[in-house]
C-alpha cells in the first residue's frame, strides 16, 4: 500500500514538474502546485461531466483523435463558431484555470496558444 502511494505521489510530482515551469514562482497566495492540481482536477471533472451530458459535443471531440494538430485546430474553431452556446459553456468551465494562471503569473507557452472559440 505504501509503495503504491509513494508511486502515485512521485508520478504526480513528475506531472506537475512538466506543467509548472521551473522559472514560474508563485506570486500570490494559493499558487502552489497543490492549488494548480486542485483547479485542474475541478476543470477536468467539470469537462467530463459536460461531455457526458452533451453526447453530440462528446462525439465531436472524440472524432478528433488521430488527426494532426492543424486539422484538429481548424475543426474545433469551425465547431465552436457554429455552436456559440457550447463555446461559451466550455469557456466557462475552463475559466478557473485561466483565472489561476492569470492570478499566479503563469503565462501561456507557445504550445498553449490558441484562438478562443467564437472570437
Amino acid at each position: 500500500m505504501r509503495r503504491a502511494l509513494a508511486a502515485a505521489v512521485g508520478a504526480a510530482g513528475v506531472l506537475l514538474a512538466a506543467v509548472v515551469p521551473a522559472q514560474a514562482q508563485p506570486t500570490a497566495p494559493n499558487c502552489t502546485a497543490a492549488d494548480l492540481a486542485g483547479v485542474a482536477t475541478g476543470v477536468s471533472a467539470a469537462t467530463s461531466a459536460y461531455l457526458f451530458t452533451h453526447p453530440p459535443v462528446n462525439d465531436f471531440f472524440t472524432s478528433l483523435f488521430g488527426k494532426d494538430r492543424e486539422q484538429k485546430k481548424a475543426e474545433v474553431i469551425a465547431f465552436m463558431d457554429a455552436n456559440p452556446q457550447v463555446a461559451a459553456e466550455l469557456r466557462g468551465i475552463r475559466q478557473p484555470m485561466k483565472d489561476f494562471r492569470h492570478r499566479c503569473g503563469y503565462g501561456h507557452g507557445p504550445q498553449q496558444e490558441h484562438r478562443e472559440p467564437g472570437s
